[in-house]
C-alpha cells in the first residue's frame, strides 16, 4: 500500500506562495486602473501569473472541471486575454488521456483580478498509484511578467473517490507490528466491522485484536486531498491476554498518537492506523507499551470465506 506523497511543498515554492498571496491581499485591498479608469491604494507595478506554483487535483470522475486561478495585481477598465500552453519536458500526463482543458486561455474581465484556467482528469485513465502531472506556461507580454516569479505552474493529477462509509464494512484482514511482535502465532487477523450508528462518519471494528474489544475509528471527509482518520482513547486488550500476566490496571489503553499520520483510501478501502499503548497503574516510563502501524483492507466476502477455510 505504498503512498505517493505530494502534499509536502518545497521550502522554496512555499515561500513563493505566501509572497504571492500577500501580493494578492494587497491588490484586491487597493485597486487601481490600467486604463482611464482610476482606483486607490495599491500603485505597484502591473503583473499577471498563476495564483501558486503547484495544485494539486483530486480526480473523482471525468467530467468535474478544477479552476486554476490566474492573478493580476492591477485591475483593468477592459477585458484581459492570455494564452496557455502546456511544457512537454515538465510533464508525463497526457493531453486527452488524463486531463483536458476547458480553452487555452484565460480571461480576466474588466474591474476584476482573477481569471480561471479549467481543467478536467480522466478518473478512469489514472491510476491511484500514479504520479502524473502536467506543467503550464502563462503566455503573457513581458511588461507585466514578474521576472522574480516567473509564469510556470505545476499541476498534479491525483485519483480519488469519493467517501463511502460502507465501503468500510464487512470483512477486513488487520496486519500490525504488534501482530509482528506480540502475536507470533498468526500473521493478521480476519475481522468485520460495522457503521457505529452513534457517530457520525465512525464505523467498529469488532474484535480488533483481541476477542471482545473493538476499535472505534473516524473519518475525516471534509478534505479528499486528506484523507485521515482519527481515533479516541479507548481500551485495546488485557495485559493478560497480550503479555501472559497481569501489569498495572489489568488493560491496555490505546490512542492515536499525532507525531503521526493516519489516514484512509477510499479507492483501495484500506487504512493504515498509528497507535500507542500504555498500561494504566504502571509507573511512569514503564507503563508505554509502544507505538505501532496497523493496516487494515477490506475483503470480499468470497475472500473472506476462503480465508475462514484456511483458518483464519
Amino acid at each position: 500500500m505504498k503512498r505517493i506523497d505530494i502534499y509536502n511543498f518545497s521550502k522554496k515554492a512555499f515561500g513563493k506562495f505566501l509572497a504571492i498571496a500577500a501580493l494578492f491581499v494587497v491588490a484586491v485591498a487597493g485597486l487601481v486602473g490600467c486604463g482611464d479608469t482610476e482606483y486607490t491604494s495599491y500603485k505597484g507595478p502591473d503583473y499577471i501569473l498563476f495564483s501558486d506554483t503547484l495544485y494539486v487535483l483530486p480526480v473523482v470522475d471525468d467530467e468535474e472541471y478544477h479552476e486554476i486561478p490566474v492573478v493580476a495585481t492591477n485591475a483593468c477598465d477592459y477585458d484581459r486575454t492570455v494564452a496557455v500552453e502546456i511544457i512537454d519536458a515538465g510533464s508525463n500526463a497526457v493531453e486527452g488521456r488524463h486531463y483536458s482543458l476547458e480553452s487555452n486561455s484565460i480571461t480576466i474581465k474588466a474591474g476584476e483580478l482573477v481569471g480561471n484556467l479549467r481543467l478536467r482528469g480522466y478518473h478512469s485513465n489514472i491510476d491511484v498509484y500514479d504520479s502524473i502531472g502536467v506543467k503550464l506556461h502563462l503566455i503573457v507580454p513581458e511588461d507585466v511578467e514578474w521576472e522574480l516569479y516567473g509564469t510556470e505552474a505545476n499541476v498534479v493529477l491525483k485519483k480519488a473517490c469519493r467517501f463511502d462509509i460502507n465501503a468500510f464494512t464487512g470483512y477486513c484482514l488487520v496486519t500490525s507490528t504488534f501482530i509482528i511482535n506480540y502475536m507470533p502465532s498468526i500473521d493478521m487477523r480476519l475481522v468485520e466491522s460495522v457503521v457505529d450508528t452513534t457517530a457520525e462518519n465512525t464505523i467498529i471494528i469488532k474484535d480488533y485484536f483481541f476477542d471482545g474489544y473493538d476499535a472505534r475509528i473516524r473519518f475525516s471527509t471534509s478534505d479528499i486531498n486528506n484523507p485521515l482518520i482519527e481515533m479516541d482513547e479507548q481500551d485495546f486488550g488485557p495485559t493478560s491476554e497480550a503479555f501472559g500476566t497481569l501489569y498495572g490496571d489489568g488493560m491496555i489503553k490505546m490512542y492515536q498518537p499525532t507525531a503521526y499520520t493516519s489516514y484512509y483510501s477510499s479507492c483501495e478501502k484500506f487504512i493504515l492506523q498509528y497507535m500507542t499503548l500504555y498500561v494504566p497503574g504502571m509507573a511512569a516510563g514503564y507503563n508505554t507499551v509502544g507505538t505501532f502501524v496497523n493496516a487494515v483492507e477490506w475483503i470480499s466476502d468470497d475472500e473472506a470465506e476462503k480465508l475462514k477455510r484456511e483458518g483464519y
